[in-house]
């Protein structure tokens, strides 16, 4: 029997309607906040889409219908806490500090790009958030995060380590590695499955043979809790519980959050072909932002229709940051091989020159003409 921990699943009905009297401890103004950190993701994320959808990035992995859940576990992170990204967790950073005009430079891969264009798009980092750049490798994160949450006890600071990953990455052998090296040290993270539904293509049924996702943490001695993912308050709620227990010293644990994925794995991937469709309405339904405007227009926080307000604001400020970064400058060809070594060495110096000859040669490529319509 899973050692639960004794936080409630639910907070909020898909009503609007608070379930109990035990809410977290937040004013109306941290609320309201918390509203328009779900927008600004979303809107980002439908723009990002766009985007790539007309050729002007690469790659977007969509946060659609998850938007609580990112935003309701990383809020209560200090900003001395960490956050180790599994994929879609790039709005936690806009919301904890990373500025917009990194993330969709970084979309482009240009010369404001922070990474230098050496990651694919979508593919974060963000110094001044603790938020490590993530890999596409399925799993590589966990022990990394419990590598640096045991320095962090080691070295005596308080902080935590958040590490974010879907339910597919629990058949990693780094899953089962963090897990076990997380709860023999004790270390201060708390593990965040995003039960999304979907490992791609693989329904999570298909993912493990445990009744429940919480099982899991028994064969690590941990304890387990799952809540309602579409229900901000509710994903607050746990992990601020859970992030005092880290640090209080008494280790790690497992949160899981249930939610769906309602767009692809990715903008290369196309989920109608393994799903149904009807079942994607079912979960349209229970729209994370819908139901936490309800809560807050019901609680006077926001008024009716007022969140139609501030999703056009924050559509212009994102459209005016595309149009600043779609015209910046592509990064310099000779960062290729920059800021690796103090000084060229020989192998690369020749393969850096062949490269610039075939392009004095053949050109480099062009971008599609024209502005994209936003």
């Amino acid at each position: 029997m899973t050692n639960l921990l004794d936080i409630p699943r639910e907070l909020v009905g898909t009503d609007g309607v608070a379930l109990g009297p035990e809410l977290p401890r937040l004013s109306d103004d941290e609320l309201r906040e918390l509203f328009v950190h779900l927008v600004r993701v979303r809107v980002v994320d439908e723009r990002m889409l766009k985007l790539q959808r007309a050729g002007r990035i690469g790659f977007v992995g969509s946060t659609f219908g998850q938007e609580a859940s990112m935003v309701g576990t990383a809020a209560p992170l200090r900003p001395t806490d960490w956050l180790w990204s599994g994929l879609r967790e790039g709005g936690a950073a806009l919301m904890r500090g990373l500025p917009l005009s990194e993330y969709i430079a970084q979309m482009y891969c240009n010369s404001n790009d922070t990474a230098k264009g050496r990651q694919m798009c979508n593919h974060f980092q963000h110094k001044g958030t603790n938020y490590p750049s993530w890999s596409s490798v399925i799993g590589t994160q966990i022990p990394h995060g419990v590598g640096a949450a045991l320095a962090a006890k080691n070295l005596g600071k308080d902080e935590v380590h958040a590490i974010y990953f879907g339910d597919g990455a629990s058949s990693s052998n780094g899953f089962h590695a963090g897990m076990t090296f997380a709860a023999v040290w004790k270390v201060p993270c708390v593990f965040v499955l995003i039960h999304n539904g979907w490992a791609i293509s693989v329904p999570s049924d298909d993912q493990t043979g445990a009744e429940e996702w919480t099982d899991k943490a028994d064969a690590y001695g941990m304890p387990a809790v799952e809540v309602d993912g579409n229900d901000l308050l509710a994903c607050h709620g746990a992990m601020e519980t859970l992030l005092e227990r880290a640090r209080a010293g008494e280790g790690p644990s497992l949160l899981v959050v249930k939610t769906y994925r309602m767009m692809g794995h990715s903008s290369s991937d196309d989920p109608t072909v393994y799903r149904d469709e009807a079942e994607v309405e079912v979960w349209k339904e229970r729209d994370p932002i819908a139901r936490f405007e309800r809560f807050l227009v019901g609680r006077g926080v926001l008024a009716e229709g007022e969140g139609a307000g501030i999703t056009k604001e924050l559509t212009a400020e994102v459209d005016a940051e595309i149009h600043t970064q779609e015209a910046a400058p592509r990064m310099p060809l000779r960062s290729l091989v920059e800021d690796v070594y103090s000084d060229v060495p020989r192998h690369l110096r020749e393969q850096y020159n062949d490269f610039i000859e075939t392009v004095e040669r053949h050109g480099e490529a062009q971008p599609g003409d024209g502005a994209f319509p936003l």
